[in-house]
């Protein structure tokens, strides 16, 4: 495989070597309309060619691009290559309107390459063990799941926002929460199988003194900086999301999900599978918490490293039992990993995917479906909470 990564900016630090080290990849080509970026990481990552943009790196012989670019550029750029013939692999979002996810689905539908969306909550340690319970027939019938990102604006999101947008950075750095939800809707959706079909959300009206969250000073005139959804789902059930941008709290993302033979509760005090007996609740904190993998070589006897791994929560080098690194290659052990453990299952089945010609778990339908309940969410916030129906594109085809 030849792949084309387009953007180099931070997110894509991750991801590089990930490619790079593939046993399958042959060659990665670096894209970056900043030509000095692009030296540098041509450079850093001892990476022969490079490509100036977009329209440039499709004419070379990739046959697979992957996009790390501003989050608003994903969905034109993702249909742009897929009409150019090439699989694509986007982090998140799939894209920011209607019209653009549509577009990606109508392009996929014509073009019959493999589309995959970069969504971490997929391969977290919790969902993983709720798809196997649910598998099972553990849960019964699902009554209700609850799905949250909680994100402060301190928390980092600040320096984001100004890489993104230059010295225009207020305009988009107060977006609705709603049009980044699918690290929560995921983790529901990846479940169960059901989707999202009507929405009623409300939003909190932001007051901080940065002023970001104001109608005349973001693109969007969005005054809420954080954002509460219930769903009626397809399967009857219901879901509440949660995409909170003000709130005293450390950060997460977290799922927790309801059924008639079987539950699983996840807070910060920790996660625990619960049945109808009053005494049949099975901690589960030991297999879904992510620690540095042991078959990471290079942590052995370091102690700066294993500490500094520790540190980070488990988000870069780790992974945890439930998760299978055995499927892996071995090439990559010692890479860098990051998002609870997903970092080397997304790169690996996206190769794999495009390989084999299999349809991604993350393909442009369930893309769909993580992505329109936000932006429809958002609709209904404005609109003080009005029942809302969602458009659905249909499941994947089999």
């Amino acid at each position: 495989m030849k792949i084309g990564i387009v953007g180099t900016g931070a997110f894509a630090q991750n991801f590089i070597p990930l490619f790079k080290r593939h046993p399958s990849v042959e060659e990665v080509i670096l894209c970056d309309i900043d030509s000095k970026k692009l030296e540098d990481n041509l450079k850093k990552f001892n990476i022969s060619k490079g490509s100036p943009s977009l329209d440039a790196l499709l004419e070379t012989g990739v046959d697979s691009i992957a996009i790390f670019t501003q989050n608003w550029m994903h969905g034109p750029q993702a249909e742009k290559a897929l009409y150019a013939g090439k699989n694509v692999y986007s982090a998140v979002p799939a894209g920011l309107t209607m019209n653009e996810v549509a577009n990606l689905v109508k392009a996929v539908k014509k073009t019959k390459k493999i589309y995959m969306i970069g969504e971490t909550s997929y391969y977290y340690p919790e969902v993983i063990y709720c798809r196997q319970q649910f598998q099972k027939g553990k849960f019964g019938r699902i009554v209700y799941g609850e799905g949250e990102y909680y994100h402060d604006m301190d928390h980092g999101l600040y320096d984001v926002k100004k890489w993104r947008g230059g010295k225009d950075w207020k305009k988009i750095a107060g977006n609705p929460p709603m049009y980044y939800p699918t690290h929560s809707t995921s983790c529901i959706i990846s479940v169960t199988g059901a989707h999202m079909i009507h929405v009623s959300c409300q939003g909190f009206i932001d007051n901080h003194k940065d002023g970001l969250y104001k109608k005349g000073v973001n693109k969007w005139n969005n005054e809420f900086s954080n954002e509460s959804a219930l769903f009626r789902m397809s399967d009857g059930s219901s879901t509440r999301i949660n995409e909170f941008r003000r709130i005293g709290h450390p950060g997460t993302v977290r799922m927790s999900l309801f059924g008639t033979e079987g539950s699983f509760e996840h807070n910060r005090h920790g996660a625990v599978w619960i049945t109808k007996e009053r005494d049949g609740h099975i901690f589960v904190d030991e297999l879904i918490k992510c620690a540095p993998n042991p078959l990471k070589t290079e942590l052995a006897g370091n102690s700066n490293l294993m500490a500094k791994v520790q540190s980070e929560d488990g988000t870069h080098l780790g992974v945890a039992p439930i998760q299978n690194v055995k499927s892996l290659p071995k090439e990559y052990q010692g890479e860098r990993n990051g998002h609870r453990g997903s970092h080397h299952f997304l790169i690996h089945d996206f190769i794999t995917c495009v390989e084999n010609g299999l349809m991604p778990a993350n393909n442009v339908w369930q893309a769909a479906r993580y992505m329109m309940p936000g932006l429809i969410a958002h609709d209904s916030a404005v609109q003080g909470g009005k029942l809302l129906e969602i458009p659905d594109f249909g499941p994947a085809p089999t």
